[in-house]
């Protein structure tokens, strides 16, 4: 992974359990400054919890989980105002504007200007239309961009995106792409991303973790695990491990 100096956030032997179910089971995992990191497996898989973990949503039954060194369990809210997430999953007041929803997290970060980096984001995406709208009012595609700018508000660190781009046409896809990666060129923003689309994947991430029923499986560049997964493709290593889990050790 390169220097020390340069890892933004190390999970050690994660484990969550919800009585007798182990919705992770023993992940460990590091991000280095400006690394994208795919989070990658099956629904089920223990994705979704290993991210409200490293965000602070639900505690660890085992394990530690340091972001910038900070301790999360004991630093929560310094290290809150350093990250941001989106996902397709959470929902904003569908009642408020798109203005008041962006106003009430950019007054949470102590953003300076909060409507004018509100302004200037909506631009960013492509929707400065929307700004007086109703949430819900917005297609689905509108909505993926308006929790992408919330995302971007405080200027992050590090970026826990999940399906970044659903709902999105092709052209919008391509887009916001365009727009992540050249927040990590300008200002070193690390990420981790989760998405079932693997092309989007093998154009984004710089690495990738493969989850199966609560533990990485397989992990390294795109290139580095379908070659040692003597796979056709990631897709297919995909498609193996949602498949046959038992399998996935072997990749």
């Amino acid at each position: 992974m390169g220097n020390p100096a340069d890892i933004v956030l190390t999970a050690y032997n994660l484990r969550k359990r919800f009585g007798a179910l182990a919705a992770v089971d023993g992940i460990s995992l590091e991000l280095a400054r400006g690394e994208i990191l795919g989070l990658l497996g099956p629904n089920g898989a223990g994705k979704t919890t290993t991210l409200q973990l490293l965000l602070g949503l639900t505690a660890p039954t085992e394990g530690e989980i340091r972001l910038f060194g900070l301790d999360l369990a004991r630093h929560r809210r310094e290290i809150l105002q350093r990250v941001n997430f989106s996902s397709t999953y959470v929902s904003l007041p569908s009642n408020l504007t798109v203005w008041e929803n962006l106003n009430v997290f950019a007054r949470l970060y102590g953003v300076r200007r909060p409507r004018r980096k509100v302004d200037e984001l909506l631009e960013l995406f492509g929707i400065p239309e929307v700004k007086n709208r109703v949430m819900g009012a917005l297609s689905s595609g509108q909505q993926t961009r308006i929790h992408l700018a919330k995302a971007l508000i405080n200027e992050p660190e590090i970026l826990f995106l999940d399906e970044p781009t659903a709902s999105l046409d092709p052209d919008i896809s391509e887009k916001v792409r365009e727009i992540l990666r050249r927040v990590r060129t300008e200002r070193g923003v690390s990420m981790i991303y989760t998405s079932h689309n693997m092309a989007e994947v093998e154009l984004m991430c710089d690495r990738v973790a493969f989850v199966s029923r609560g533990r990485i499986v397989t992990e390294g560049t795109p290139a580095e695990i379908v070659k040692r997964a003597s796979s056709r493709s990631l897709e297919d290593l995909f498609i193996s491990i949602a498949r046959e889990p038992s399998a996935a050790d072997r990749a």
